[in-house]
């Protein structure tokens, strides 16, 4: 790629300083604050300093209806600034002319599909979207706002990256963020333009690294490898674009438990100064905000996520309060901003297409909006500060999510439907049953699937039968149906088992009833009942959207 993957930042700096907001971290990211330097709490307001406003969106792809107008654009803005994205709605007359502003990718540039989603009972499915903030340089906005000039024109790095999920029923939003300093295997990936193949790396490479490989496309694809969650669309932006929307929206409060300003000796850091407190942020003070690694927790990305995770928390419950964005002009100001910062797939390529996926969005609270960073282990030797995933939770929380199961512990709004339909009789419902209890540390249990069919067969599922082919593990054991039909028959098999109704669930990925033994079911005997919910790792520090308690702690050697 011709330079660092870590720019000037990462354990190998560059020579020279970050530039006047300094940390090559980028819009609104992820990644945790793992616990380490401790949490502040809120100490009382102290004076603005440099400021006070923050980056947001709205949108509106339609007219609305006299006196509806700013209520329409006031929540299409609320519930976009979550993604520190926006389209801004300036109404039907700039349809168009946004629509040319937006710049669109192929989803994916992966050679592996990705799956399609299994619906719950009720028949529906979860949206994840791919948040990716990019670094680049291609601009002279972008040049203004920092950064070593020798890396001005060069390959830009996914240094955000951050998933949000909505969950089937619109009841909760979770958010998983991946440090930019992670290491993983590559796909392949061609990229749409050259026709340039990048072949599967054979060693771990930084994740940022991914957005130069093709584009946006290979980002998605480097997450579906590492996750195996189905991804349906990105969104992408840049640094001006942070700061062209902040302004617009207006200030948003964050809060540091001491004096800060992140501007060491050696030049690093991102040129944020605040008082201990709180302060409203926006412009190129929110950005810093959303870049500064150098003065935060352990001056890593860890705690630089962690800071963007609580700005993202305070945008949303501003925006929320409907105070901000009702001027017509600032909304028109933000909508050109935005589309011209805004990269997206081709799914999302309309004002209209992201306004509707502005109303799903909105229909979760704020109170059930989690943000997490996967759980990571700093490699060693060479590969010193940089991380990996933490073997076990990390995949655990993967696995929380593509299994659509909620960050916050608590349960689901909509209670898992019974099928109205009646069964067949049980002698008459064919069924497969597969071992799928291979784990990332251990083999499929022997004998698995025969046992569980004997299982059925004792109660009276004469035509059930094992499918003796390799199969993917599963954590969780689940029953599969292709259609409505055979909804009632799949739920008397687990009826049969002990296997909760929530665990069967319709997919287009089965010709028939499948029944696939997970890794939860490994030993004989029955279906153990679950001991409790499902808990989100302690280690993915996990922040409600409604917490307005949350305080950057300040590292001790960037106060003043």
């Amino acid at each position: 790629m011709g330079r660092s993957s870590t720019r000037e930042e990462g354990t190998r700096p560059r020579k020279g300083h970050d530039g006047p907001q300094g940390d090559r971290g980028t819009s609104a990211s992820g990644s945790r604050a793992a616990g380490r330097g401790g949490r502040g709490r809120r100490q009382p307001s102290a004076a603005p300093e440099g400021g006070e406003q923050p980056a947001g969106p709205g949108r509106g792809a339609r007219r609305p209806a006299k006196g509806g107008k700013r209520r329409i654009l006031r929540w299409a803005a609320s519930v976009l600034a979550l993604l520190i994205l926006g389209t801004g709605g300036a109404g039907y007359l700039y349809y168009r002319h946004l629509n040319a502003n937006i710049k669109k990718e192929d989803l994916t540039l992966g050679d592996k599909q990705m799956a399609d989603h299994k619906a719950n009972a009720a028949g529906q499915t979860p949206l994840n979207i791919l948040i990716i903030g990019s670094d680049a340089r291609d601009s002279k906005e972008n040049q203004k706002l920092g950064g070593a000039k020798e890396t001005f024109g060069g390959t830009p790095l996914a240094d955000v990256q951050m998933l949000l999920h909505l969950s089937a029923d619109r009841s909760n939003i979770s958010v998983v963020s991946m440090p930019r300093d992670t290491m993983l295997t590559m796909p392949k990936c061609t990229d749409p333009d050259t026709k340039k193949v990048y072949q599967a790396s054979t060693k771990p490479v930084q994740t940022n690294e991914s957005l130069g490989r093709g584009g946006p496309g290979c980002t998605v694809a480097a997450w579906y490898e590492l996750t195996g969650i189905t991804i349906d669309h990105f969104m992408m932006i840049d640094f001006a674009g942070v700061v062209s929307m902040a302004d617009a929206v207006g200030g948003v409060p964050v809060c540091v438990d001491a004096n800060v300003y992140s501007h060491g000796l050696d030049g690093k850091g991102s040129g944020l100064k605040l008082k201990e407190g709180t302060t409203p942020v926006k412009g190129e003070q929110a950005l810093q905000w959303l870049r500064t690694r150098y003065g935060f927790e352990d001056n890593t990305d860890l705690g630089r996520a962690k800071a963007q995770h609580q700005y993202l928390n305070s945008m949303v419950r501003e925006l929320r309060k409907g105070t901000k964005l009702t001027d017509p002009g600032k909304l028109m100001d933000l909508a050109e901003a935005a589309t011209n910062a805004l990269t997206v797939d081709k799914g999302l390529d309309t004002v209209k297409k992201l306004y509707d996926l502005a109303e799903e969005l909105k229909k979760a609270p704020t109170n059930r909006i989690t943000m997490t960073t996967m759980p990571n282990v700093y490699g060693t030797g060479y590969l010193s500060g940089r991380v990996f995933p933490k073997p076990g939770e990390a995949e655990q929380l993967f696995r929380m999510v593509r299994e659509d199961i909620p960050l916050d512990g608590k349960a689901s709004e909509r209670k898992t439907p019974v099928a109205k339909d009646t069964s067949a009789p049980v002698g008459e419902i064919a069924i497969t049953v597969r071992n799928a209890t291979g784990t990332d540390t251990q083999g499929p249990a022997r004998g698995r699937a025969n046992t569980v069919k004997d299982q059925l067969t004792e109660a009276g599922f004469a035509k059930a039968g094992v499918d003796s082919q390799d199969v993917e593990p599963a954590a969780t054991t689940g029953i599969l149906f292709p259609s409505a039909d055979l909804e009632g028959d799949a739920q008397a098999a687990a009826k049969a088992l002990g296997i909760p109704v929530s665990q069967v669930k319709k997919s287009t990925g089965v010709s028939g009833i499948v029944l696939a033994v997970g890794a939860d079911w490994r030993e004989d005997g029955a279906y153990p009942a679950k001991a409790g919910k499902e808990k989100t790792p302690d280690s993915a520090g996990a922040l409600n959207g409604a917490d307005e308690e949350a305080c950057m702690h300040v590292n001790p050697g960037y106060t003043w």
